[in-house]
């Protein structure tokens, strides 16, 4: 695959002589080490990157001790999972500069180990080289030398099948998981970088403070001195470097399972030249990382997306139904900080539209503190959503099937003036391109492009069919 310059307006720069120049400046990015300390209330994971003995980079991250924790493991035999942790935390370290060769000096990987991780690498920078207008290709963007021929062997672990993990996020997808499975399993929240709607998520469904596994991950401070230096900057794969930290959860916690809440709507591409901004939450990514976890880690935990038969419309549909979450649950990145819906953003308009088939107006507009479907300011990012523009946002979102589906389903359902841009909806192509689309969601399940065992499959056919 090859990443072609982005040349829409939403180019962020062009910096590709930045890019260049820093790959002149800087030749190697070194994976220099891990440590792993336990101290009275936490595990810490410490890692030593170095950028061509210039800077040096030691982030961490704190896993919070609980109760449930498997208490026969040792140290020692944790650093498989933790040596294969920080192969994903270096990415955005070593983005910065993006140097010709990366130098692993920790741990051994295997040809086929390393041409995996270049893969994950290149794809899942694909939005960070594109909107930095970057023309790279998956062959020559980096080399991946090994320089320690120390194996890692992990320790039997021994699961209970009845214990999943649940990564929570605070929308509504984890919602729906979290909901629909924690009457048939022992689920274990699981939460990188504790927010209120993450946890307002869990309260409301159930669960204690107690219950929840907790990992606090901090990017360390001189990574943000070079983004000020004028560094490159951009998008990660974060949804990778969580399935490789859930897995150390799973591991320490014997748990079985983890369930993602990953849908169908995650392959869509953002861009037309293939550009996927949920990469790592895409179906090829959790089939190559399902692979590579049971060839080099462990065969004893099961990771997959539980929501991923189900398409946006679906799991919006469920979410209906959970009225105690409707105050509590966040989307909008653009002001996670302060906890509230911004109003303005992809996120925000994608989940008002999503949700209005489903929800009344007046319950949407308590819940994002406006009608945004009457917000004519929205117009550019509406025409991105809808498929008029050429390239959707890039968020997650659902596909441009499913929203104008959903848009259909609301100028149905709607009494009186439509809004300022269900107005304007209907005076385009789209209205009539859509009109005759017949949606049912039962089909969806008869989809093979998932890796739910039976009992979980047929627990969410079961609630789908009863939706």
């Amino acid at each position: 695959m090859f990443i072609k310059k982005h040349t829409t307006q939403t180019v962020y720069k062009n910096n590709t002589k930045i890019f260049k120049e820093l790959r002149k400046t800087y030749k190697y990015f070194i994976y220099e080490d891990f440590e792993i300390r336990e101290t009275d209330n936490s595990l810490v994971l410490r890692y030593h990157f170095n950028l061509d003995d210039k800077y040096k980079f030691y982030p961490e991250l704190k896993i919070l001790k609980k109760l449930f924790f498997n208490h026969i493991f040792q140290i020692r035999d944790l650093e498989l999972f933790v040596f294969h942790i920080g192969m994903i935390e270096m990415v955005s370290y070593w983005k910065a500069a993006c140097p010709p060769q990366i130098m692993i000096n920790p741990g051994y990987l295997s040809n086929d180990q390393v041409n995996w991780w270049k893969k994950l690498y290149f794809f899942g920078l694909g939005e960070f080289f594109y909107t930095n207008g970057i023309e790279i290709t998956q062959n020559d963007f980096v080399d991946i030398q090994i320089e320690s021929d120390k194996r890692f062997k992990p320790a039997g672990i021994v699961t209970n099948p009845r214990k999943v993990i649940v990564p929570v996020g605070g929308g509504k997808d984890s919602v729906v998981s979290l909901e629909l499975l924690k009457n048939d399993y022992e689920v274990i929240p699981f939460i990188v970088n504790p927010r209120n709607a993450s946890i307002n998520s869990v309260k409301q469904a159930g669960f204690a403070e107690e219950q929840v596994f907790e990992v606090e991950r901090n990017i360390h401070p001189q990574l943000l001195k070079l983004n000020d230096m004028g560094f490159l900057n951009g998008h990660t794969p974060f949804s990778a470097l969580l399935a490789f930290v859930s897995v150390f959860g799973a591991a320490i916690t014997g748990s079985g399972h983890i369930a993602l809440s990953n849908e169908s709507s995650a392959n869509e591409p953002t861009t037309q030249s293939g550009v996927n901004h949920q990469y790592s939450k895409s179906y090829g990514f959790e089939k190559d990382f399902r692979d590579y976890l049971y060839k080099n880690i462990t065969k004893d935990i099961n990771y997959f997306s539980f929501l991923r038969p189900l398409s946006e419309y679906t799991i919006a549909e469920l979410f209906s139904g959970f009225a105690s979450h409707f105050d509590s649950f966040r989307s909008c990145n653009a002001a996670s900080k302060t906890n509230s819906w911004c109003g303005k953003c992809p996120k925000c308009l994608f989940t008002y539209i999503i949700l209005s088939p489903f929800l009344d107006s007046g319950t949407l507009d308590r819940i994002f503190g406006k009608n945004l479907l009457d917000d004519g300011s929205l117009l550019v990012i509406f025409n991105e959503l809808t498929g008029i523009s050429e390239e959707k946002p890039f968020e997650c979102v659902g596909t441009v099937d499913e929203i104008n589906l959903a848009l259909l389903k609301t100028i149905e359902k709607y009494e009186g003036t439509l809004p300022k841009l269900l107005q304007y909806y209907k005076s385009t192509p789209l209205m009539s391109k859509y009109s005759s689309t017949v949606y049912n969601k039962a089909e969806e399940m008869k989809s093979e492009n998932h890796f739910l065992e039976p009992d979980f499959y047929q627990l969410l056919k079961n609630r789908v069919h009863a939706g």
